[in-house]
């Protein structure tokens, strides 16, 4: 089972891209992550949904967690205003690492080492051809745990 063979279509966002819309793809999607790409298409970084509430939820809160049960249903029912303004580059951490990059070719077990490695829902698979760089597809921690799974309960 290569790369290339468990590589799916899905969802990305550019770095412009409207904030709101990234969320509303996370949510509508139930998506672990958004791979973000740059202005050619390629990997840039994974947004997690996790880093999507992170931007929605108000510093003072982050800082004492505690004072998330003073604010009323009301006020949270508006955490998504967050997002208004914002683009996508600005809901990535400043320590947001390049995305996991897996080669055509490589192997369930490779992959499976890199998403391990790096701790990431996802791994971009990318085709580096001489007439240049694209992108095949993306694949999941869930993708691929049921392949593996499908493969153990095969032998």
């Amino acid at each position: 089972m290569r790369a290339r063979d468990m590589a799916v279509e899905y969802e990305t966002v550019g770095v412009g891209s409207d904030a709101i819309d990234a969320a509303r793809l996370l949510a509508e999607h139930r998506l672990p992550g958004l791979l973000v790409v740059d202005d050619s298409g390629m990997p840039k970084a994974i947004l997690p949904a996790s880093q999507m509430i992170k931007v929605l939820v108000p510093g003072y809160v982050i800082e004492d967690p505690t004072l998330a049960s003073v604010v009323d249903e009301r006020h949270a029912d508006r955490l998504c205003q967050a997002l208004a303004g914002l683009k996508v580059r600005d809901c990535l951490s400043r320590t947001t690492p390049a995305p996991p990059v897996a080669a055509p070719d490589d192997t369930a077990l490779e992959v499976a080492a890199l998403m391990a490695e790096v701790r990431s829902p996802l791994v971009a698979v990318v085709d580096k051809a001489k007439d240049g760089s694209h992108l095949l597809g993306v694949i999941t921690a869930s993708h691929l745990l049921e392949r593996l799974l499908g493969a153990a309960g095969a032998s």
